[in-house]
């Protein structure tokens, strides 16, 4: 049933086909797995994991319609095990008296609790009800491994631009349930802003473009409500600054941020973070910045420094926005303000270009291991010293091939832990390093 005129635009422009369906081609494109299944009538249970406003509910309720089955849907908040029990009864009666099957849609899986996810998994494998959940969380930490196995996994993704785009404009145009009969032109820049700033929600781009749309009048002679720049960003509730995600002031914007934080300048990291954050870049984007950053140019002159990078995309994963940020201007700093050293990066670039140039020759005998009879007749691991056999636990000996035994790669710098590294190597090669 179609939403009323009373539900916000999201609802009402809820597809109700497979051909309004917007993105997640790998999904339900023609040639995947899911859409054959529900082609031939032979639905399995399958959880749909991905970010907000991607069509996870869209889509369960497009296969419910499709496959002609019963269509229940539960809040793993609001539900408990009372309501899935009469909800197994119903369809069990259902499928005994008029042969139709039941979709048991589970929003927000990821809540379900222990009790909850034990009570419908006989019925799911029984085929009493087939389950769809929906969930923004990885399933393989949220979902009980019985009821895992009995269920395929399908990732959503982020909506691109385009795609939502494409929504936006069919909702502007549609006189039935959208907002055709309002006659809205849309700048192309407010459009483009709307765009990037939805950051792949169809729920968020649609409620905000709603929301222009009636605080916009018409024109003089009554006709045409011109959406600008500023009334997007104002219903997206975030300033319009210049940036675009896809354009050159994104890619100059990170430039800063990542030079910032080599030239160890945490103010002008911090400021450039900001701009990011204010035009609402990405945060898992930053944070992806920030371990490159912390592997490439902090090195090993600060091992921390990979472990904080990595804990701090790990946070803003966990809990979102807009608390994400501290962890992120927590990792900016500490890089920054880190000593540097990019030898690591600097010594794998010159091992891949001998890789690249030479001939790839044979590992030595002596570090191949003998796990036949037949190998260790041919010498495998002949001669091979057991590190933790000798004092210190290091016995020299030769790790590379003949042709590259002079090769040194990795020469540490004079910052911060590799002063250490340097002595260790000293010790151990001696002038070899």
């Amino acid at each position: 049933m179609d939403a009323g005129r009373n539900a916000p635009l999201a609802e009402r422009m809820r597809p109700r086909t497979f051909d309004e369906f917007v993105g997640q081609q790998q999904v339900v494109g023609s040639d995947r797995v899911l859409f054959r299944a529900i082609a031939a009538g032979r639905l399995p249970s399958f959880i749909l994991w991905g970010p907000p406003g991607t069509g996870k509910t869209t889509l369960a309720r497009l296969v419910a319609t499709v496959t002609q089955a019963a269509f229940e849907p539960v809040s793993a908040v609001t539900s408990g095990v009372a309501d899935l029990r009469r909800i197994v009864a119903e369809a069990r009666d259902r499928q005994g008296m008029h042969g139709q099957a039941t979709i048991l849609f589970v929003d927000e899986i990821h809540r379900f609790n222990k009790a909850q996810q034990d009570v419908i998994l006989p019925h799911v494998e029984d085929g009493t009800v087939t389950l769809i959940g929906a969930t923004t969380e990885n399933p393989s930490f949220e979902v009980i491994a019985p009821l895992l196995s009995r269920s395929r996994v399908f990732a959503l993704q982020s909506l691109t631009p385009e795609e939502v785009e494409d929504i936006v404009n069919r909702a502007a145009a549609d006189p039935e349930r959208g907002l055709g009969d309002m006659n809205i032109s849309i700048a192309p820049d407010a459009m483009a802003h709307l765009a990037n700033i939805a950051n792949g929600d169809a729920r968020v781009a649609l409620n905000a473009l709603e929301t222009a749309a009636y605080a916009t009048a018409s024109d003089a002679d009554g006709g045409t409500r011109r959406i600008d720049l500023d009334t997007i960003a104002d219903a997206l509730q975030r300033r319009s600054p210049m940036y675009d995600k896809a354009g050159d002031s994104h890619y100059d914007t990170i430039s800063a941020f990542i030079k910032s934080v080599r030239g160890s300048s945490p103010d002008g990291a911090l400021y450039w973070l900001a701009r990011m954050i204010e035009s609402g870049e990405d945060p898992l984007f930053v944070a992806r910045r920030l371990v490159i950053l912390a592997a490439e140019d902090i090195g090993l002159a600060d091992p921390q420094a990979l472990t904080v990078a990595v804990a701090a995309q790990q946070a803003v994963h966990f809990i979102g926005m807009p608390e994400g940020r501290i962890p992120l201007a927590e990792a900016t700093v500490y890089l920054a303000t880190a000593p540097k050293s990019n030898t690591a990066y600097a010594a794998l670039n010159e091992a891949m270009a001998d890789v690249r140039r030479l001939p790839n020759d044979p590992v030595p005998l002596h570090l191949r291991n003998a796990v036949t009879g037949m190998m260790h007749q041919m010498g495998y691991g002949k001669d091979y010293k057991y590190s933790h056999d000798y004092e210190g636990h290091f016995a020299p000996q030769e790790y590379l091939p003949p042709r590259l035994q002079e090769r040194r790669y990795y020469h540490p710098g004079a910052e911060g832990a590799e002063k250490e590294i340097a002595e260790r190597l000293r010790r151990w090669w001696g002038n070899r390093h």
